[in-house]
């Protein structure tokens, strides 16, 4: 690519010339709102309808440019040219450092500025393809026209381990995603105190978790509690904190209200509540959906209409087509049509499509920063981070080259280059598991390969499996990639089961049985279970034996290099489970129950899991001392700061995650057996010993009272458990909270007063 040369910006591709602007909102002197509203008196009711689409036209005769809004940059910018290729959202999960996550989506918000830069000084013919803008170059190069609004993050809970689209998510528990949610629009909307870089959008609003009656009529009957406590807290922190630009309603509805007309959850709790200053974009089709799918209303304008009164600003095309027949019909008026374009346009200045480019630091930004050396090394570092060692009983890991002679990679993922389903770019490079091996084991090991199986299914099943056999048979050590891919979860598509297909089951055992050193390596985006399935269906729930097990999920384009730094010991692994690794899916609710407390999540889980939640092993070991607890007493608006020492007691330096759980004791309704309410990474030398540190507001272990329909910390005595993950608690305290109450203060106490939380229209 060449470097973008931006001097020509102002004149091609509609931008505006700022040389000969006139009015108020081409001067970046003036305050945002006071150009808003200036553009604003200049537009006709037909443009400002036009202009509430994700794909909007430009209109030259403002020098409005063109709106490029359906982007996509889940764990890279999907375009049409290669860019950086991380790993999928649920190992940046899997991290537990959100230091690292702000920078991998910088960096995903730098190629997708410099894709932005790169396409309005790339010469060529212009056309539409799909709905979206590109240049065919002289060369024939396709170069799509992404715009500066992108669909991501995806911060949905994890309820429900089946559910097709975990691969996309930050895990089960609200404060691990919340606290990544945080760094991820952050690091993608970039700290410029005026400009935005990307605008990021937070998805999907709300309870959204199933993919079998997606876009239909799913209508999801969530407790209220339920809601406030466990479905919203991510994308409150991701409103609040994080100061996202935009968010997505879901298509489900909640409670019999369709989550694109709910007023509640769109204006009552996001703005009223929250005081979000962004647009909502209902999903792709959510609007046409009130007519074709729920049956609600007879036509589309009216049905964009009660969209629209409801919060709704942005849709990716009914809105243009219908809203000027809904003012046509009175079922709107303008100014409700101005609200929502006010908020579409205050981010578009913001992203300064109407400054003179020199003016906004991120147009600086050029292709050399795309799929760049520096963003490869993230992507590595970030790979190595998130794999979790599950389990080494044997200690047969890190392997040893000094003693290996030959090796066995084995496995339908082994030579695969698994990236992940939709929502993911191109890459220029991919390094496979095999090819990252062979590089590590070098010229002194022999490297045998066998695929053994495909992902479902096999051509010529024994003779894959004696092939794969007699590999084993004659390495030291065998290696072996199973897992998932599209085939088998994404969006549109929940899993059936837990555990692998049948050819992979086969393969593992078979191979098990052929050579007991054998390293299992899951890829994988929701959790797997290895148990065998039952003959009938489902798993069985006696326990399973594997003794050596990685999970490295779906890693991106240097996973392959991370996994063969993992296996000889050139990296300490230090991921941790974002989610339960169910033992059997045989014990778990249905996934139509929305009600976590039914045996969903660490929180609530009935059966021992094969996992558990923040589980995940070191070739080191630590230890956990002195526990202290600042007061034994405090009231509700106090904090409580909780100290404890860890010490890496083995000969390799490592990184530990300290977890913090608390328990409520209020025996007055259903409590979480233990809830995650802190963490911290800590690097340690062999020997070294340092002080971790937790500030912990009483204000943070409020819920969701049924009865007064507001936040409420109960008094009494809470738990403190400090330890390695969920089930491997290490220290123990405990302190009293005296004169609880509601907290904070907040108008949905009022507003739920009659219970009656998602069916009104207000």
């Amino acid at each position: 690519m060449k470097k973008a040369a931006f001097g020509v910006l102002a004149i091609v591709l509609g931008f505006p010339l700022w040389a000969s602007a006139q009015s108020a909102y081409l001067d970046p002197s003036q305050p945002i709102n006071k150009r808003v509203d200036d553009l604003m008196s200049q537009l006709t009711p037909t443009e400002k309808t036009s202009l509430l689409s994700t794909t909007a036209p430009a209109i030259d005769r403002l020098k409005v440019p063109v709106m490029n809004g359906w982007n996509q940059s889940l764990h890279g910018i999907v375009w049409s040219q290669p860019t950086t290729m991380f790993p999928v959202s649920i190992s940046m999960a899997a991290t537990w450092d959100p230091q690292l996550v702000h920078d991998v989506a910088g960096a995903i918000a730098d190629e997708g500025r410099a894709v932005y830069n790169y396409w309005h000084t790339v010469q060529g013919s212009t056309e539409t393809m799909r709905g979206q803008l590109v240049t065919i170059t002289p060369d024939g190069k396709r170069i799509a026209h992404n715009g500066l609004v992108y669909r991501s993050p995806v911060i949905n809970m994890d309820r429900d381990p089946r559910w097709g689209r975990i691969w996309e998510t930050f895990g089960e528990d609200p404060l691990l995603a919340s606290r990544i949610t945080v760094a991820y629009v952050q690091g993608t909307q970039g700290s410029d105190p005026k400009y935005l870089e990307l605008a990021a959008t937070l998805k999907h609003y709300a309870a959204y978790d199933d993919e079998r009656d997606r876009v239909k009529t799913a209508n999801d009957m969530v407790p209220e509690r339920t809601l406030m406590d466990y479905y919203l807290p991510q994308f409150k922190a991701g409103i609040m904190a994080g100061k996202a630009s935009s968010i997505m309603s879901s298509y489900n509805g909640i409670n019999g209200m369709p989550n694109a007309e709910n007023k509640i959850m769109l204006t009552d709790i996001l703005r009223d509540e929250w005081g979000f200053q962004g647009f909502v974009v209902p999903d792709s089709g959510a609007v046409r959906n009130l007519v074709n799918e729920y049956r609600k209303y007879p036509t589309l304008q009216a049905a964009a209409a009660k969209t629209v009164l409801a919060g709704s600003d942005l849709d990716d095309g009914s809105y243009a087509i219908a809203l000027p027949k809904a003012l046509d019909e009175g079922l709107l008026a303008e100014k409700d049509v101005d609200q929502s374009l006010r908020r579409v346009l205050k981010i578009r200045f913001r992203l300064g499509e109407f400054d003179p480019p020199d003016m906004v630091s991120y147009n600086k930004l050029s292709p050399d920063v795309i799929d760049s050396p520096a963003h490869r090394e993230l992507a590595l570092r970030t790979a190595r981070e998130s794999i979790v060692l599950l389990a080494n009983e044997n200690h047969l890991l890190p392997l040893d080259k000094s003693k290996i002679k030959t090796l066995a990679v084995i496995g339908p993922f082994a030579d695969y280059a698994q990236t992940g389903p939709n929502y993911t770019g191109e890459y220029s490079k991919f390094v496979k598991p095999l090819e990252g091996i062979q590089e590590k084991a070098g010229p002194g090991v022999k490297v045998l390969y066998a695929r053994g199986s495909g992902i479902v299914e096999t051509d010529n099943p024994e003779a894959s499996l004696a092939e794969a056999v007699n590999a084993a048979k004659q390495a030291d050590v065998a290696i072996l990639f199973v897992g998932t891919n599209q085939l088998l979860e994404r969006e549109g598509l929940d899993r059936e089961f837990l555990n692998l297909p049948p050819v992979q089951i086969a393969l593992v055992q078979r191979v098990m049985q052929a050579n007991p050193n054998t390293v299992i390596v899951l890829l994988n985006g929701g959790p797997i279970s290895l148990a065998p399935p039952f003959a009938g269906g489902g798993q069985r729930t006696t326990e399973v034996r594997y003794p050596t097990v990685l999970d490295m999920f779906w890693a991106g384009e240097e996973g392959g290099t991370a996994i063969a730094d993992v296996l000889f010991g050139d990296y300490n692994p230090s991921g941790r489970l974002p989610y339960t690794v169910y033992a059997s899916d045989r014990g778990l609710p249905p996934m139509t129950e929305y009600d976590i407390s039914k045996g969903f999540t660490y929180m609530y889980v009935i059966d021992k899991p094969l996992f558990a939640f923040g589980h995940g092993l070191s070739y080191t070991s630590f230890d956990y001392s002195n526990l202290s607890i600042s007061a034994p007493q405090t009231g509700s608006d106090g904090t409580v700061t909780i100290h404890v020492n860890v010490k890496n007691t083995g000969d390799r330096a490592g990184e530990e995650v300290v977890q913090l759980y608390v328990h409520n004791n209020d025996k007055s309704s259903v409590q979480p057996r233990e809830q995650l309410q802190g963490f911290e990474r800590v690097s340690l030398n062999p020997s070294e010993t340092k002080t971790v540190n937790f500030e912990l507001p009483v204000e943070q272990l409020s819920s969701w009272d049924t009865n007064k329909h507001a936040y409420v910390i109960s008094p009494g005595v809470y738990d403190v458990m400090v330890g390695s993950a969920s089930d491997d608690i290490r220290q123990k305290g405990n302190f009293d909270v005296t004169n609880a109450g509601e907290w904070p203060p907040t108008e949905l106490t009022t507003r739920f007063a009659d219970g009656d939380y998602s069916h009104a229209q207000r």
